[in-house]
């Protein structure tokens, strides 16, 4: 490398580290910025040579100059001189068969689909257990204490998640990676389902459950990030969504082996509860033949290793290297910007005193309480039971239990493809006011009613739009102030029905429903109001 490129590779850094400084991820333009857009080429090639050289990639550089040139234009990539017909053709291929995706890729999405559909088994497992239980335990009169028990019993896996799994989630992860956490969470899950169905009393039970619910939600927090992190832009949000539809068929797969076993006898119960361990086996034999995720040995430093799961991934080193590259560089900026120290309490404590993180946190707590203010887990471990005590037989509640998780699978499948297209935000607006409806005004019924326009308003004010933007992308959305987003969508997308903004991280497909607001920085001028599209 020449004095010059050398020279030219220290301003651009100097440069970087000096614009991060000055510009905490406080996005007040509503731009998302592609870090790579404001260096040189020669400069760009420069830094790409250091980092190769700096993380035993050598050998491996002009694959990532390719890639770190594509990532600093995306959709650009014809007037790339350093790109052979071959490396083009591929990301043409990209950009219009989204779908078609390397074996490795899918495989991993079929694990992290394995590991939901325990997750939604140990729910329908507990719903029909719930029949039979409470009598074996002697706990099964309609007394104030008895009830107390088992709805103790039954609350168990989601006391665990609030005041265990919630701590131990984070640093697993970050000791292990997501394969670990995943493998971890299944050992958890198997043993739980295994003792429930041989306990002898019900505190024996409910110990059985809390360890349930740490398996729970481990795989919960740490899944969907997986499958997220490993999937392309264009279909993150299809393939991990992924997550909720297979839920959603565990509960089927759940419900049916309740039904399976409900005229066995006394026994019944416990083969409802032990069932659970079966999709367990697969998902503990398989989790490790996936890659790992790529970010997580970013953030460990294992670079070689990085590139070799993207390389998985992707069909070619290129893009490969882009993404690796990009991953790298967000990192490096972010390393400018906060604190990467790795103790767990100070990366919790990020997620109120770094303004950006406190809004992308603000949005998924917005998002995880709809998620239970609708009512939800009352159907999915008490239907049966409100079923028997409106008068329905044991077996006809369970058939009622069934068509639910039936509808709740097939329903969940339309999201695959609408969730790239119409986006999350739109989804969850447009799901809610119907949520509402479905309730009558009866009880407990009319509670959730009306927490879920609750949540419709919550979702309207505080969640932004993330549909086909990188998990790079997403700092630039988080970083638009929280009172300008809102100002929006009260003064101007309610009054004047705005319609959406378009808005893409690649200024060839950048589209605005209204005109664009000038002015150039040197950087993507996408517009970012989080209305989706």
């Amino acid at each position: 490398m020449g004095n010059l490129e050398r020279s030219q590779s220290a301003l651009a850094d100097d440069q970087f580290i000096e614009h991060a400084r000055r510009n905490p991820f406080e996005n007040n333009n509503t731009k998302i910025k592609n870090p790579l857009k404001h260096i040189p080429k020669n400069a760009l090639k420069a830094q790409v040579e250091n980092f190769a050289a700096e993380h035993g990639l050598s050998d491996y550089i002009d694959v990532f100059i390719k890639g770190a040139l594509v990532a600093q234009a995306p959709g650009n990539y014809d007037n790339i001189h350093e790109l052979d017909e071959q490396n083009c053709l591929s990301l043409r291929k990209e950009d219009a068969s989204k779908w078609h995706q390397p074996r490795a890729l899918w495989f991993t999405i079929i694990v992290c689909s394995i590991g939901a559909a325990v997750q939604g088994w140990d729910q329908a497992g507990s719903n029909g257990a719930n029949l039979s239980f409470p009598k074996a335990f002697g706990i099964g009169s309609n007394s104030a204490h008895d009830q107390w028990i088992v709805g103790l019993v039954n609350a168990a896996p989601t006391i665990a998640q609030a005041f265990i799994r919630c701590w131990l989630s984070d640093p697993i992860n970050d000791l292990i990676g997501r394969r670990g956490a995943i493998f971890i969470a299944g050992c958890f899950s198997f043993c739980s389902c295994i003792g429930s169905a041989l306990t002898q009393t019900w505190p024996q039970l409910f110990v059985c459950r809390l360890i349930l619910g740490i398996g729970m939600g481990i795989k919960a927090s740490t899944t969907s990030v997986y499958a997220a992190e490993n999937s392309p832009a264009q279909i993150r949000g299809a393939l991990a969504m992924t997550w909720q539809l297979y839920v959603a068929f565990g509960i089927f797969l759940g419900f049916s082996a309740n039904l399976a076993v409900v005229d066995i006898g006394t026994i019944a119960w416990r083969l409802q509860l032990g069932s659970a361990f079966i999709p367990a086996i697969p998902l503990l034999f398989s989790v490790f033949f996936c890659p790992e995720s790529p970010r997580w040995l970013v953030k460990k430093g294992r670079y070689r290793e990085a590139f070799a799961s993207p390389r998985k991934l992707r069909f070619t080193e290129v893009q490969a290297a882009r993404d690796l590259y990009s991953m790298y560089v967000q990192f490096n900026q972010e390393q400018h910007m906060i604190s990467t120290s790795g103790k767990p309490w100070n990366r919790f404590g990020q997620l109120f005193t770094i303004r950006r993180i406190r809004r992308a946190n603000l949005a998924a707590s917005i998002v995880m309480l709809a998620q239970q203010m609708c009512g939800i887990n009352i159907i999915s471990f008490y239907s049966s039971s409100v079923f028997t005590e409106a008068g329905v037989s044991e077996k006809n509640a369970l058939w009622a239990s069934w068509g639910f998780g039936l509808t709740t699978f097939l329903f969940a499948i339309p999201a695959l493809k609408t969730i790239d297209t119409f986006g999350r935000r739109s989804l969850l607006l447009a799901a809610f006011p119907w949520m509402r409806l479905a309730f009558t005004p009866t009880g407990a019924f009319g509670f959730y009613c009306g927490l879920n326009l609750i949540a419709f308003v919550m979702i309207f004010l505080w969640v932004p739009e993330t549909k086909e933007l990188t998990l790079e992308e997403l700092d630039y959305v988080f970083a638009v102030p929280s009172a300008r987003f809102v100002k929006h969508q009260v003064t101007e997308y309610i009054p004047d029905a705005t319609p959406p903004i378009l808005y893409d991280f690649s200024e060839a497909r950048v589209t605005h429903a209204r005109p664009p607001h000038s002015g150039d920085d040197g950087y993507t001028g996408t517009k970012v109001t989080g209305t989706g599209r």
